[in-house]
């Protein structure tokens, strides 16, 4: 039966793991398509086509012994002096001494710094200066959290030496809107301009939130499918557990995690919870089906100045040659990869799979994440139990928890008792996936365990300071969280 609105998910939908496949199935390889090499043959030899955005996801599929993890999260740099957020002149200062002093390789938007590179790593700046750290794959979480130690040792030895500092939180805790500088990233000002025709919170989101993010493989279509449905099922729970943006212009918010509830108010076009994931006809081709009506937002082309204005359209518009900005002209799998980019739902599928439900927050948390997910999913045993837990749960009770969860947390009531809970089960199989996995990452989730032991997130402890010690001030905050 087709899983819908009111019935609980079939997992069985997808066929299992190291069944003969249907023809349907067939376009999963287990080797990646370097982008270059689709990108070319699409260009030179024939119009791009459906079947070439299936196989682009396709080719992420690999063998369990080529899983890797990689970790992204995103922290608010700010002046010590005022708390105020650092405007671009800052963020350049800082991109060049990573540059100057550590030898990594700019990346360039005409004239302006806006990132650098790496070793498969790179450190890009989001709309409001928010400074990204987007990691490498990796083989454990071992080499995950030294990735992060280094990171953040460069950052500060170069930030401590301009009075600057850096602030791990899921929401821009005192700076309003209209005080947040914007980054010359063209891609941003088109961002910026649509965002208001499609919700009341999508700037915030764009300029004023943080975020942390894990992305993970699969080895088959069918693996792909049930690590997507694990994944928006258990989403919220992971959000709950990482509540932490209780602030905003100030004063508490009312919200544990009001990163998550701005994700709701943004562009029901492009965020959500995806309920089609959960149909019996659910794979590559059906993302694909998806995305392509997903609005776009630009089309690069650094030879005619950049960023043009793709707004509104859809990319099976640009494929049957009908853009404004470029009239006859035709896709190339470059285009359709920066396209996947401006897509929003909690996990999000590319020739990978990216858990994007957890505020950001402080150092301990930045490695927890991969070792929450991965313990789930990189482990068929705690795969299997993960899929058994949420089995049951209907879209209502999915759609419940992705809009409840910001405001009580641990608390939010679910079933016959708590997120909290369910969040005790989920710990408990990502342990056990940890332990057989043979790395010995299985601390790397005691500070999840200790908030799921006290009932109490990060962001409920922030508010127990502010409204004692630190006398109902956000100033401490900045004091005694950064980095």
């Amino acid at each position: 039966m087709l899983p819908t609105r009111g019935l609980p998910i079939n997992f069985a939908a997808a066929p299992p793991r190291g069944h003969l496949v249907t023809p349907r199935r067939r376009r999963c390889v287990l080797r990646r398509i370097p982008r270059s090499s689709i990108s070319s043959q699409a260009i030179t030899e024939r119009l791009l086509n459906k079947e070439d955005l299936i196989a682009s996801l396709a080719a992420g599929c690999k063998t369990r012994d080529k899983f890797r993890i990689g970790t992204e999260h995103e922290k608010f740099g700010y002046n010590l002096d005022d708390f105020s957020r650092l405007d671009y002149s800052k963020i350049e200062q800082l991109l060049r001494g990573l540059q100057k002093r550590f030898g990594w390789e700019p990346i360039m938007e005409k004239d302006n710094i806006i990132g650098v590179k790496m070793n498969g790593q790179s450190v890009t700046l989001e709309p409001g200066g928010q400074f990204e750290l987007s990691g490498a794959p990796l083989e454990n979480i071992h080499l995950t959290c030294a990735e992060v130690n280094n990171h953040l040792y460069q950052v500060k030895t170069i930030a401590e030496e301009m009075d600057v500092a850096f602030l791990g939180i899921g929401f821009e805790p005192k700076s309003t809107l209209p005080q947040v500088p914007m980054m010359p990233k063209n891609r941003y000002k088109l961002m910026r301009n649509y965002m208001p025709t499609k919700g009341k919170q999508g700037r915030d989101m764009m300029f004023r939130s943080c975020t942390i993010q894990v992305n993970l493989d699969f080895e088959s279509e069918s693996d792909m499918i049930e690590k997507f449905r694990i994944g928006l099922a258990l989403q919220p729970i992971a959000t709950a557990i990482f509540a932490n943006s209780p602030f905003e212009n100030g004063r508490p918010n009312g919200f544990l995690s009001l990163r998550s509830q701005v994700w709701l108010d943004t562009d029901p076009d492009r965020c959500g919870n995806l309920p089609f994931v959960f149909d019996s006809d659910f794979g590559f081709e059906r993302y694909v089906e998806y995305a392509l009506d997903v609005p776009m937002y630009f089309i690069y082309r650094p030879d005619k100045g950049g960023y043009l204005n793709a707004l509104g359209m859809s990319f099976r518009d640009f494929m049957e040659g009908k853009c404004p900005a470029l009239p006859g002209e035709f896709p190339s799998m470059d285009d359709w990869q920066d396209h996947l980019t401006t897509i929003f739902p909690d996990v999000r599928l590319k020739t990978f799979l990216e858990m994007r439900g957890a505020d950001g927050g402080p150092w301990r948390l930045i490695c927890a994440l991969p070792a929450f997910w991965v313990g789930l999913l990189y482990d068929p045993i705690a795969q299997a139990q993960a899929a058994e837990l949420v089995s049951s749960w209907t879209q209502d009770d999915r759609d419940y928890l992705y809009t409840e969860v910001g405001k009580k947390g641990l608390k939010t009531p679910f079933k016959d008792g708590t997120v909290l809970d369910v969040a005790r089960k989920a710990l408990e199989i990502a342990r056990g996936g940890l332990e057989r996995r043979g790395y010995d990452e299985v601390n790397f989730l005691s500070e999840l365990e200790k908030i799921v032991e006290s009932g109490k997130t990060q962001a409920e402890m922030l508010l127990d300071k502010y409204h004692d010690s630190w006398n109902q001030s956000i100033d401490p905050l900045y004091v005694e969280c950064h980095y």
